[in-house]
């Protein structure tokens, strides 16, 4: 199934189950067909009407070559205009920060839960430069795929430089490369330097409870702590033995949780 987003791009995405409407909002590399979020859409489907999307630029979706995250806003909106007016939201990490910035705009979500979105708050890691988004813009235009996912890796996702070399021998180079114009979009959503977007935060209104994994590092655990004491009443909760690419059966029962209180 698709919607049209506000400006004409075609936001495709998948319903599974019945109850309470869900969409679930990817991080960086990911759609829908990723077994994350394929995983988690059919844990959550026994309990929720779960909308499954991919966003602009991947997967069945199309894309528009003039981007801001307004427009990212708005295709989430069609999503949840589709899901019936109104609905629950997860987003995991860049997805995360995603719907993070939806619920301060004032979309008709319900509950919004998070896991690990990737902003930067301390010192526990080295920071991300201010203009990374148009460096990355400047890659892909040059037509620097592959070096546009190395340095998002190594830079953001802090991946040293020789896994990422061993990477661009699997099978898995090529699909990366393939969505490499997106990471600019998760630069821009995550915003200059990754910096927690305070004032954007305390307009959010709805119930919000951000996730983080024990076996995370300390930058993602403080990232996650810092949106819920930043967003009113937001709760925290980090769930032991866990890492950022969290089991979706791990993930699916305190999301499924917090939604159905």
């Amino acid at each position: 199934m698709d919607v049209k987003s506000a400006d004409g791009t075609t936001i495709a995405y998948d319903q599974t189950g019945s109850g309470p409407a869900v969409v679930l909002v990817q991080g960086g590399f990911s759609d829908r067909t990723h077994p994350i979020w394929a995983g988690l859409a059919a844990a959550l489907s026994g309990e929720f009407t779960v909308f499954n999307y991919d966003r602009r630029g991947r997967g069945g979706s199309s894309d528009n070559e003039s981007y801001e995250v307004e427009r990212e806003i708005e295709d989430l909106a069609a999503i949840i205009t589709a899901a019936g007016g109104s609905a629950a939201v997860f987003g995991g990490s860049s997805g995360g920060a995603l719907a993070l910035r939806a619920a301060a705009a004032g979309l008709p979500i319900t509950k919004l839960a998070v896991y690990e979105p990737p902003f930067i708050v301390d010192d526990s890691r080295p920071p991300i430069v201010e203009d990374f988004r148009e460096q990355l813009a400047a890659l892909v235009a040059e037509g620097k795929r592959g070096e546009v996912v190395e340095r998002f890796m190594v830079e953001a996702a802090e991946m040293p430089a020789e896994m990422v070399g061993q990477m661009k021998e699997s099978p898995y180079w090529e699909g990366m490369t393939a969505v490499a114009h997106t990471l600019v979009y998760e630069a821009a959503v995550c915003g200059p330097g990754n910096q927690l977007p305070v004032e954007e935060l305390k307009k959010i209104t709805v119930p919000t409870l951000a996730l983080a994994g024990g076996a995370s590092g300390p930058w993602m655990q403080g990232a996650a702590k810092a949106v819920a004491e930043t967003v009113p009443g937001g709760e925290y909760k980090v769930l032991e033995g866990h890492g950022h690419d969290i089991a979706p059966e791990a993930l699916a029962p305190p999301v499924a949780e917090y939604f159905r209180a």
